[in-house]
């Protein structure tokens, strides 16, 4: 049976936590006893990909090699670099340090509800599609601004997604969309946009899960304090 090339994870653990109003960085504030970034590492570990690329904020890499990938056992953490100033810069800079890698998954660490099912499928959409990202339709209505406070359009609401991550790509495919990125300047919010911009690629859309919430204010922590301990209590209720 051939071999399937290698899968690479890039999580990026970078971002300052301005909104979560602490001194401490999200990544690293603690979810029930463990960093925030250590459930996603430890989704990745036990997946099937290869290697993890964990990018950090300048002179956090040892911090994050000692505390948190040492001493939890990430071993697939092989390469701990710093990201740069913007999370584009630290994309980019996560994808140049990935080793011989066929298809890239691309995750934020302040997501710690990432599950093994969610990483098998994006990477299955990745060798399918080229490019696929989670996410999952809105719920409310969603009003479209002028820029002067009043309403300029009214999108259908199930053609609206809430983009997740991993966003997940054929690797030679989303380098050559960010190097022309940094050649030609500009900034994007996420991964698909620099594909959708630089590639004739379309963007696979794979439904994700309304839990995978992404950790950026004190509210959302309070919400996933009481998220894991129901998924910790379901947990124990199977074993």
């Amino acid at each position: 049976m051939k071999k399937e090339k290698k899968v690479t994870a890039i999580v990026l653990a970078g971002g300052q936590g301005h909104r979560m109003q602490t001194a401490i960085p999200k990544q690293y504030l603690l979810l029930e006893g463990k960093p925030i970034l250590y459930y996603s590492l430890m989704a990745f570990e036990k997946s099937q990909v290869d290697e993890i690329v964990l990018v950090t904020g300048e002179g956090e890499e040892e911090y994050c090699r000692e505390e948190i990938v040492n001493r939890y056992g990430i071993s697939k953490a092989a390469v701990i670099i710093k990201g740069g100033q913007e999370r584009y810069h630290s994309v980019y800079a996560g994808l140049k340090a990935c080793r011989d890698c066929e298809t890239v998954l691309i995750h934020d660490g302040a997501r710690p509800f990432l599950t093994e099912e969610m990483i098998e499928r994006s990477i299955e959409g990745a060798r399918k599609y080229q490019a696929c990202i989670l996410g999952m339709p809105v719920k409310d209505t969603i009003k479209i601004s002028d820029g002067n406070g009043y309403v300029e359009a009214t999108p259908e609401r199930d053609r609206v997604w809430m983009v997740q991550t991993p966003q997940s790509f054929s690797y030679s495919l989303v380098y050559s969309a960010y190097q022309r990125l940094m050649e030609e300047g500009g900034q994007v919010t996420d991964d698909a946009m620099a594909v959708e911009r630089f590639s004739g690629v379309y963007v696979r859309l794979l439904e994700g899960s309304y839990k995978n919430i992404k950790i950026t204010t004190p509210e959302d922590l309070l919400a996933a304090e009481q998220l894991i301990k129901l998924y910790l209590g379901q947990k124990n209720c199977k074993s």
